[in-house]
């Protein structure tokens, strides 16, 4: 990359918590944060929020009367933006943009407008502008009084990371000279759990681990919804103040076979991690976290992916979807947390149940993946 990318701040709101100090010693728990919610019909595992940042939403949610409308989709991303914005320094003086992104947006908005349509023949006049994608970054805007560009998009499971290259793109053309940057989702609805149980791909075990991403030799789906955002702050230069550095991007798509396939060894991760490492030593990298949400072909096929690009010499690899489930849009950049989370402490965090791997140097440089339907894959190399 022309240009060093810093990333100043960065912030979530998940089933993990809200501030990095609990964050991080979830991450060190062995156990994962599912619990059973009567949906799509039946008893079902999801990764809801803590109760912690549940309460900071609804105080959100009700400290403005224009909040009370909106999705839960839009409520987290300005939670988790406003803390990335504290945390990096930015005052009202700071001209910045926005591009925060969701796979489903207002989900259960959408639903719950629909239903009342159904029952009704009526549509309530906020239905359509409280619905529509663009909320999710207009609506931070307004919260953060930004008076920079605003961008909402959804790329299925890779849109956290998209924002990510966009707000590179802008970074490096000197556009402006700091973004916002990540994903928000909030996808545990009745409608939204059926879809992936249609896919059948949705998790019903009953073991300690019903997630069991990364464990490739798995006979069944084991995906579990999460719900959560998370957002950092990128600025242009090698600021002394930075979390870690952006080392390399990359990204790529594939020829589809049907609407939710990806090839026997992941095309398109292949030339995403290739593009991402082009000027880097491959042994210089020390960890990936993977996409990996707990399918079989997913997982499977990305792992074969990171062995044609590695060879035998594998990094460390792991992923946070057994622990808090797959939170679509939002995903990429709470994989983005774990790598400079397991950076700053240098410490591994593995998943209990895969094959043990031995951290025997520090954590540097972590690789991060996403993928969504479409193929749309990309690959972030951070560096501290």
């Amino acid at each position: 990359m022309s240009q060093t990318i810093s990333i100043t701040a960065i912030a979530s709101i998940s089933p993990l918590g809200n501030d990095s100090k609990t964050i991080w010693g979830n991450y060190l728990s062995d156990a994962p944060f599912f619990s059973k919610r009567h949906l799509d019909n039946q008893e079902t595992w999801v990764a809801p929020l803590d109760a912690t940042s549940e309460q900071m939403v609804a105080e959100l949610q009700e400290s403005d009367i224009k909040y009370k409308s909106l999705d839960k989709s839009v409520l987290y991303a300005m939670a988790a933006s406003r803390q990335a914005v504290a945390d990096a320094g930015w005052d009202s003086d700071s001209v910045f943009g926005i591009n925060i992104g969701s796979s489903r947006g207002a989900t259960e908005l959408f639903e719950k407008h629909y239903k009342e349509y159904l029952d009704n023949g009526k549509c309530q006049t906020l239905a359509s502008p409280t619905t529509t994608l663009g909320n999710i970054s207009s609506w931070v805007g307004h919260d953060l009084q930004c008076t920079g560009p605003e961008i909402s998009h959804s790329i299925t499971c890779s849109t956290a990371l998209h924002a990510l290259l966009n707000g590179v793109a802008w970074l490096r053309a000197g556009m402006v000279d700091k973004f916002l940057i990540g994903g928000s989702e909030a996808p545990l609805t009745d409608f939204t759990i059926a879809q992936m149980r249609a896919l059948k791909i949705y998790s019903h075990s009953e073991e300690v681990y019903p997630n069991q991403a990364l464990n490739f030799d798995k006979k069944l789906n084991s995906m579990i919804l999460g719900e959560g955002a998370a957002v950092c702050c990128l600025e242009i230069g090698k600021k002394e103040s930075a979390l870690a550095f952006i080392e390399g991007i990359g990204y790529a798509t594939e020829i589809l076979e049907h609407n939710i396939s990806i090839s026997a060894e992941a095309t398109c991760f292949q030339k995403s991690m290739k593009m991402a490492l082009e000027n880097t030593n491959l042994a210089a990298v020390d960890a990936i976290v993977m996409h990996a949400p707990g399918t079989k072909a997913g997982d499977l096929t990305e792992y074969k992916a990171i062995q044609k690009i590695f060879g035998e010499n594998l990094p460390l690899l792991t992923t946070n979807k057994w622990k808090i489930g797959h939170t679509f849009g939002a995903s990429g950049m709470l994989s983005v947390e774990l790598a400079i989370l397991m950076m700053q402490h240098n410490q591994f965090i593995g998943v209990p149940f895969a094959k043990a791997q031995q951290q025997i140097k520090s954590i540097k440089k972590v690789l991060v993946n996403a993928v969504g339907f479409g193929g749309n894959a990309v690959s972030v190399l951070l560096s501290v």
